[in-house]
C-alpha cells in the first residue's frame, strides 16, 4: 500500500490550478521521477477539472487510483495511491488537508496562489505520516 502524491489546488473560472502539492516518487527510477511527478500533477488537475464542485470521486487511471474531493468552495484535493489503498482513509486524510489548509490559507489568495506563492508546508508530513496504513506514530 502505498501514496505517491497528496495535492490541494483550486478550480476556479475558467480553469484549475495547483496551490500545493507533496510527491513520493522514491519507488521510481532515477530517471523516471520528473516525468511521473509530471504526470501526477497534469492528472491532478484533469481530474478537478472535470469533477463537480462538492464531489467526491474515485478514478482509475494506469496502474493509480486518484482520489478527490472538490469542495463547494472550490477548493480541491486529489491523492493518488496505488489500488490497494483503502479509499475511506484517503478521503478522510483529504478532508483534513482541505479544513487545515482553508484555515492556515486564506480565500482571497486561492485563485492567484501557486506552489511558490502559498505558504503550507504540512502536505510532505500528511504524506509521508500516511504512506503505511495504519499511520505510526
Amino acid at each position: 500500500m502505498r501514496l505517491y502524491s497528496l495535492s490541494v489546488l483550486y478550480k476556479g473560472d475558467p480553469k484549475v490550478h495547483l496551490l500545493k502539492a507533496a510527491y513520493d516518487v522514491s519507488t521510481f527510477n532515477f530517471f523516471q521521477r520528473s516525468s511521473v511527478q509530471e504526470f501526477m500533477t497534469f492528472t491532478s488537475q484533469l481530474i478537478v477539472e472535470r469533477s463537480e464542485l462538492g464531489s467526491r470521486a474515485s478514478v482509475k487511471e494506469q496502474e493509480y487510483l486518484c482520489h478527490v474531493y472538490v469542495r463547494n468552495d472550490g477548493l480541491a484535493g486529489v491523492v493518488i495511491a496505488d489500488n490497494e489503498y483503502p479509499q475511506r482513509v484517503c478521503f478522510t486524510l483529504l478532508d483534513k488537508v482541505l479544513d487545515e489548509f482553508s484555515r492556515q490559507v486564506s480565500k482571497i489568495d486561492w485563485p492567484s496562489g501557486s506552489p511558490a506563492t502559498i505558504s503550507y508546508a504540512a502536505l510532505d508530513g500528511y504524506l509521508s505520516k500516511y504512506q503505511v496504513w495504519p499511520p505510526q506514530d
